[in-house]
């Protein structure tokens, strides 16, 4: 090859790192308040405080999963609020009880966990649920697929989730009549034209990739892969292949840092009153970045999910298979993602499937 061509592809190649780069390390304003931050933290940790208290810390971490409920809270009026609360929190509810059920059945978790992605999807775009949008109620939902559980402990898993529900909602109550006395409530935007595209055609071909990599995880045998799904989904969810492409790999090298804090923490002699700080300030630190960087974000969500699935097994398990484990789930699911994300962005594609997903629905159904 010329000299000049071999300079002019490394000086693209340069252009290109340094325009990656750019992207990977913008650090974005946020208005936030810390007061929801702290609400935040409060919701998911006094459940582990009372769990820890009574010696229960396997009750605990089950709550706190109820207490991320107060993430969808919109900063809208104070009647709004509650009420997006509380549907959410029956979502929420349903999500983790349909994961439970879904084990009793194995061949079943794969399909389960692809309508619930679809159909949550569905309803989050339709409502115009903001972000976390379906990820929360997606890690609910295989987070209790792979809980080990009879049947006769699913309405108490599913009580100890939904207390957990009601503590943050009592905690968004009180955080929202002070806020709201320091901030005007945002207006309710009406909900944009609900096109077929955007309601049914992409939260299917969601749904089925999220499936898909739950079934490659149950394929090649990983220890309880419900990383994998939570992974997919949230690559796939970028409103462009650029933001899926920056969402990749931000949660991989997220997960990377994310795990080796994991494998640190997991190093140290912790009690239950030292997980319940932990997993509290680890939820501090994650609303207060998530809006400024969703890679920085990642760090600590890593942690945070690690502990709140895994908590309860600690010393049963090997801290470095635990953390082998999760971070494959993690490569697997941000490739299906992103092969995803890469299928929901090409015309050729969309065009495709969208009409034979069309032919599949009663016209009288179709917006």
């Amino acid at each position: 090859m010329p000299v000049p061509q071999v300079c002019k592809m490394l000086a693209a190649i340069r252009v290109f790192i340094r325009s990656e780069l750019a992207q990977l390390l913008t650090v974005h304003k946020s208005d936030r308040p810390w007061q929801m931050p702290f609400a935040a933290a409060m919701s998911s940790g006094l459940p582990i405080a009372v769990g820890a208290y009574f010696d229960h810390m396997s009750y605990g971490l089950i709550s706190s999963l109820g207490g991320i409920v107060f993430l969808y809270l919109p900063a809208t009026s104070l009647h709004h609020r509650m009420i997006t609360l509380m549907a959410c929190s029956f979502g929420l509810a349903a999500c983790y009880t349909l994961g439970m059920l879904s084990q009793l059945i194995t061949p079943l978790m794969v399909p389960v966990l692809a309508f619930i992605a679809a159909l949550v999807t569905m309803v989050c775009r339709f409502y115009q649920i903001g972000p976390p949008g379906s990820l929360f109620f997606i890690m609910a939902a295989a987070i209790g697929a792979y809980s080990p559980v009879d049947l006769l402990q699913v309405p108490q898993h599913v009580g100890l989730l939904t207390m957990g529900c009601l503590l943050a909602g009592v905690i968004a109550l009180l955080y929202s009549m002070h806020i709201l006395r320091l901030r005007a409530p945002q207006p309710v935007a009406p909900p944009p034209p609900a096109t077929f595209d955007y309601v049914v055609f992409e939260p299917v071909v969601i749904g089925a990739f999220v499936g898909i990599s739950l079934a490659l995880g149950q394929a090649l045998n990983l220890p309880r892969p419900y990383w994998v799904p939570v992974s997919c989904l949230a690559v796939i969810q970028g409103m462009s292949l650029r933001a899926v492409w920056n969402r990749q790999v931000q949660r991989v090298a997220g997960t990377i840092f994310g795990l080796l804090i994991s494998w640190g923490l997991l190093a140290l002699p912790l009690d239950r009153w030292s997980i319940f700080m932990m997993m509290t300030s680890l939820v501090f630190v994650i609303e207060t970045m998530v809006t400024r960087h969703y890679g920085v974000a990642v760090i600590f969500i890593t942690p945070l999910t690690l502990f709140l699935a895994e908590a309860a097994s600690f010393g049963h398990t090997s801290s470095a298979a635990l953390i082998q484990a999760r971070f494959i789930d993690t490569i697997l699911g941000c490739l299906v993602g992103l092969v995803g994300g890469i299928c929901l962005h090409t015309p050729r594609f969309r065009d495709v499937a969208s009409r034979q997903i069309r032919r599949l629905i009663p016209s009288r159904m179709l917006p």
